[in-house]
């Protein structure tokens, strides 16, 4: 990632975020007298480059270690890959899919970075999975693979926090295991596209309470960014601030033998190269 990445955040209360960015030399800088939020056409390629034509010193800097928010705002819909890492489709024992899984989280569960991530009344199998989230800038509606980096704005993480027995025991499709208050963890930032040389080669960790469990690169994607953008706008339209998890890569709670879930207390620690880090604490719902 370049040294000059533009990295866009929204800080403050939940609920309350106001947009900003973060400086070369990591200050936070309010952008709230520029644009109302990180959202919309402000993730146009047109208003990237004109945040990017800002200078962040005439920019006025925020003291202090404010929350930071979700990094994009107004987004209509959250939607996942399932199964995309070749070596996570291995440990979970399922053949590798012929086209991508596709499942959606409702947007409550769209959370900060670092906010604590709660457990479900009556859960027995909380579970994390870091991964790549894309961010879309601009509409797309059948767009081609070569054209769909276009509609790109740009890459953050996400926490696909997951309860497996919701998700694969209580019938039917996966997203009541998927959308809880707080299972989806995004940011600190968003990192813009062009500031990320190669998307599919990233490396990305998780540890609990200081212990490795994942570890992976994009690499091993079965199905890419331009391929997931695509493939979607074929079946609906994707809006500006919307938000695609692309899968994690094996180390999950699922996958050990015997599995260790999540317990009230676990403090998840993830990231994704160039793209920041997150912690999170497991609290009761």
């Amino acid at each position: 990632m370049r040294k000059d990445a533009m990295k866009l955040v929204r800080y403050g209360p939940a609920g309350q975020e106001k947009p900003g960015m973060i400086d070369a030399d990591g200050q936070l800088r309010d952008l709230s007298g520029q644009v109302a939020d990180i959202s919309g056409e402000v993730l146009s390629d047109a208003g990237i480059a004109r945040l990017a034509a800002l200078d962040p010193a005439s920019l006025p800097a925020v003291d202090g270690s404010p929350r930071f928010g979700p990094c994009v705002g107004q987004t209509s819909k959250i939607l996942c890959i399932g199964l995309n890492y070749s070596d996570h489709a291995a440990e979970t024992g399922a053949e590798p899919p012929t086209e991508p899984i596709v499942f959606a989280k409702a947007l409550n569960a769209l959370c900060g970075p670092n906010d604590d991530v709660e457990m479900p009344r009556n859960s027995q199998a909380l579970d994390w999975e870091v991964e790549l989230a894309v961010v879309i800038g601009t509409k797309a509606k059948y767009v081609s693979e070569a054209d769909a980096m276009n509609h790109v704005a740009g890459f953050a993480v996400m926490n696909d926090v997951s309860e497996r027995d919701f998700q694969t025991k209580r019938q039917g499709q996966w997203t009541k295991g998927k959308s809880h208050d707080t299972f989806g963890p995004l940011g600190p930032w968003l990192v813009t596209r062009d500031a990320v040389a190669d998307p599919h080669n990233l490396s990305m960790w998780l540890d609990v309470n200081g212990e490795r469990r994942q570890t992976g690169n994009t690499s091993t994607l079965i199905f890419n960014v331009p391929h997931v953008v695509s493939y979607l706008s074929q079946f609906m339209t994707l809006m500006p601030g919307d938000v695609i998890s692309t899968g994690t890569p094996p180390g999950v709670a699922m996958g050990m033998k015997p599995p260790q879930y999540l317990k009230v207390g676990d403090v998840m620690t993830l990231g994704i190269e160039g793209l920041g880090e997150q912690k999170q604490t497991v609290i009761a719902a």
